[in-house]
């Protein structure tokens, strides 16, 4: 076994984009050349330290760039460099995912304005109210939303009276309008669709993230030195005409949003994809992997290109935050679990994604299913506090009775 990693050509911080100010190269390496040359690479080093190549040769990423690098570069433009991909939380809509972080910041800022939402009330208040209307819909009340889409929420019964103006222990009717808006599509001029909203059930986290007191340094850094090149470009300047120019521009072809997957997927190659999203993702909303993949099945189904089951498969991950940690069963083996403190419960193909994609590939064992762990505090030194399947979209978790620690209470429909 061999693993080869890479830079993407630059070395900054991850919130750090000024590198690829005026700097062409140092975006496409970025993008997907590296990523390309460094498996090349990688695969060159295997074959002449073994004295014979890989046998197969997989991919684990997450997030931003990585997920772009091996849609475009590896699952598109290269499809013969990895047999197998597993890619979570991405951010394959760069040019969408980083405006609408931008847009749920200024939904909610200036601080102490009208709109503006504190912290404690985001996680006490609004996830309380949630929890109390929503939490029962999957049969059991756990703290977790298996199917935040299923959850229609009320916000009346939290909202300030007339008379409570003043009140901290219910919302205005500008907060509720605000609220209502971060948990909706962005739809900008013209009734143009630009990102799913947020879903319900994440409130503990994301005033960490989006609806905090500070704008998205890395949505804005993007703005600024991939798109306009201007290190003044401000926030208050995103409308639609700024949106249209990264797209026209889709600077170091890094969107990764085409539903032609045909020359990875189909024959002679017949690669594999397995890619997971957290439900309470506080960075990129998880309508964005649900709208990808239901855009590639939708072309597939078009085109005769055959079942996308048999190629490319999805999996929801409930109260699991960006990538890692949260408040459900979030190890599972993805990228960077094991190394926080949640490693999956054993290294096999039911309980580690990246071994349940090798069995896909080489025994034609397609995943149903997984089993993932939530550790005491995220932490497993802590022991295990429960299990859960996680379930193949569009399927999601429902409680049948029994032990409500266990997997085996559960099951996906």
């Amino acid at each position: 076994v061999a693993g080869v990693s890479t830079d993407t050509g630059h070395t900054s911080t991850s919130g750090d984009a000024s590198w690829a100010l005026n700097n062409d190269d140092a975006i496409i390496d970025w993008a997907w050349r590296a990523l390309h040359i460094s498996v090349e690479v990688g695969k060159e080093v295997v074959t002449q330290f073994y004295q014979q190549a890989a046998n197969k040769s997989y991919y684990l990423g997450c997030s931003t760039g990585t997920y772009s690098s091996v849609r475009r570069a590896e699952v598109q433009m290269f499809p013969g460099d990895f047999d197998g991909v597993v890619v979570g939380s991405p951010a394959n809509w760069l040019t969408h995912v980083q405006p609408w972080s931008l847009h749920v910041n200024l939904l909610v800022q200036p601080v102490n304005s009208s709109r503006w939402i504190p912290a404690d009330t985001w996680e006490n208040l609004i996830h309380n109210e949630v929890l109390r209307q929503c939490d029962g819909l999957d049969g059991v009340e756990d703290g977790i939303l298996n199917d935040p889409t299923q959850c229609n929420f009320d916000p009346s019964s939290i909202t300030c009276s007339a008379e409570d103006t003043n009140a901290t222990d219910c919302l205005t009717s500008t907060q509720v309008e605000t609220f209502t808006q971060v948990f909706s599509d962005y739809i900008e001029t013209n009734d143009t669709f630009i990102f799913n909203g947020y879903y319900l059930g994440g409130e503990l986290d994301y005033p960490n993230a989006l609806v905090g007191d500070h704008v998205s340094s890395l949505a804005l850094a993007y703005e600024r030195f991939f798109v306009f090149n201007n290190t003044l470009w401000q926030d208050t300047q995103l409308d639609l005409a700024a949106i249209e120019l990264g797209d026209r521009l889709d600077v170091g072809n890094a969107n990764a949003i085409d539903t032609d997957i045909s020359s990875f997927v189909s024959a002679p190659h017949n690669g594999k994809i397995l890619h997971y999203v957290g439900l309470a993702d506080q960075l990129i909303s998880p309508g964005n992997s649900k709208l990808y993949h239901s855009s590639v099945q939708s072309f597939m189904d078009g085109n005769g290109l055959g079942d996308i089951d048999d190629s490319y498969r999805l999996f929801t991950v409930p109260g699991m935050k960006h990538w890692y940690e949260g408040f459900g069963a979030n190890a599972f083996g993805g990228a960077m679990q094991a190394s926080s403190g949640q490693p999956p419960l054993a290294n096999d193909p039911e309980h580690n994604i990246l071994q349940a994609l090798v069995a896909w590939v080489e025994n034609g064992t397609a995943p149903v299913q997984l089993t993932a762990a939530w550790y005491v505090d995220d932490d497993h030194n802590n022991g295990v506090g429960f299990t859960r399947p996680l379930c193949k979209f569009p399927l999601s978790i429902q409680y049948n009775g029994g032990n409500v620690n266990v997997s085996t209470s559960f099951s996906c429909v």
